[in-house]
């Protein structure tokens, strides 16, 4: 658990999270390729290409490709967070403001009166060209105040909260601009830059039995480091492994970089022409396991659950289900799975929500509009989800790391 809490610490944003596993894949000897150059792939070797500086995909290619297999794991680094817009700052009653915008579908009262910090990219003019620069303050920077009880007597009865009211964040009580602060932090020329907030508090485990953990971010973190570590040392003989890390996941995929782009279908195509391999068909011999947390059942409102079909913490891989496809798990592609998981002993539970709840969605369907093949909705069960700070159950991240492995080195069975 130690070195997902690290992971969760040092990864602030989309842009740190993806930084921090390119460093994980070159440790591992993953050789890094360019979009604007022609792919130079070989067998039996390992790649990755990012986008954006908030994507990435990574694969290892087998020996025997006659006909190969095709094994993906999907997951997103972005989560619901507040990001600073283009004129940042306004002087206001005495305080000055982050002028901010909700990110995706954030609960916002826990982010109030909550030490936060701001991070993202910076993209900056030196020696006469354009850069991007990684940021993080680190330290408290800005803080979302809520109303004294006395002033707002139904404080307990009403938490409905304007974003452009009530969620502007003050970081000084003297006037300032935010460009004019980083230019003084980084002593470079700020051209533009993408920041959100994030709270400061560190991931921590926890309970009687140490049974819990909870941190900022762990939808979808928790799944893309988890992913990641199944995947890294994996090698099949007989298959193309891929994984994938998507941004923008909750605002809807449809960026350059996120699931709904051509991100996916441009790098299996590319991999094809190198390996002179037949991309349909190796499409049709492969499988996708879109990898994102589940709502765990909440101990005090248990009656939002279809009480049959829901997820526990700590009871192991979360297989979802829908029936207006919002996941992508049908019988076939999840039999694959659970006769997987049943052979090597891994714990698995299979949820659905509610008839009368619409519930989430994730990338799995979406990218599958741009790359069909038969795909399984997993992940593992939280609380809190959409917080600033959730939980999750500190025993379900081993079997979702051994379901990964499994996925990866074994043979595809149908």
């Amino acid at each position: 658990m130690q070195d997902l809490i690290n992971f969760l610490d040092n990864s602030p944003t989309a842009f740190q999270a993806t930084h921090n596993i390119k460093e994980e894949l070159l440790k591992n000897g993953y050789i890094e390729l360019d979009e604007k150059k022609i792919f130079d792939i070989e067998k039996n070797n390992k790649f990755f290409v990012k986008r954006n500086d908030s994507s990435l995909i990574a694969f290892n290619v087998g020996k025997n490709l006659e006909s190969a297999s095709l094994k993906i794991c999907a997951s997103h680094c972005d989560s619901p967070t507040f990001k600073i817009k283009p004129n940042s700052t306004f002087y206001e009653n005495g305080y000055l403001k982050l002028n901010v915008e909700v990110y995706g579908g954030a609960i916002y009262y826990p982010w109030l009166d909550r030490p936060l910090s701001i991070a993202g990219r910076i993209v900056v003019k030196e020696d006469g060209k354009l850069k991007t620069v990684l940021y993080d303050y680190k330290k408290p920077f800005c803080l979302i105040p809520s109303e004294a009880i006395h002033q707002n007597r139904e404080a307990n009865d009403d938490l409905r909260l304007n974003p452009q009211v009530d969620m502007l964040p003050i970081c000084s009580l003297k006037k300032g601009d935010l460009k004019e602060f980083l230019h003084n932090e980084l002593n470079l020329e700020i051209l533009n830059y993408e920041l959100y907030l994030y709270p400061t508090q560190k991931a921590y485990v926890w309970g009687m039995s140490n049974e819990f953990m909870s941190s900022s971010r762990l939808d979808d973190l928790e799944c893309a480091y988890g992913t990641l570590n199944g995947f890294i040392n994996n090698f099949d003989d007989n298959s193309i492994n891929v994984y994938c890390l998507f941004d923008n996941e909750e605002i809807g995929s449809l960026t350059k970089q996120g699931a709904g782009s051509d991100f996916l279908f441009n790098t299996l195509h590319r991999i094809c022409d190198s390996l002179n391999i037949d991309y349909y068909s190796l499409l049709a011999r492969g499988m996708m396991l879109s990898c994102d947390n589940a709502q765990g059942i909440h101990p005090a409102h248990y009656e939002k659950f279809d009480v049959h079909n829901c997820a526990r913490l700590n009871e192991g891989v979360v297989i979802k289900y829908s029936a207006r496809g919002s996941y992508a798990s049908d019988a076939l592609g999840s039999s694959i799975l659970i006769d997987q998981l049943n052979r090597n002993n891994i714990k698995y539970q299979l949820f659905a929500n509610r008839s009368d709840v619409r519930g989430g969605t994730t990338l799995g369907n979406i990218s599958n509009g741009h790359v069909s093949l038969i795909t399984v909705d997993i992940g593992l069960a939280q609380l809190a989800m959409h917080s600033a700070f959730e939980t999750c159950g500190s025993r379900d991240y081993k079997l979702l790391i051994s379901c990964i492995k499994n996925f990866y080195s074994e043979e595809l069975n149908f």
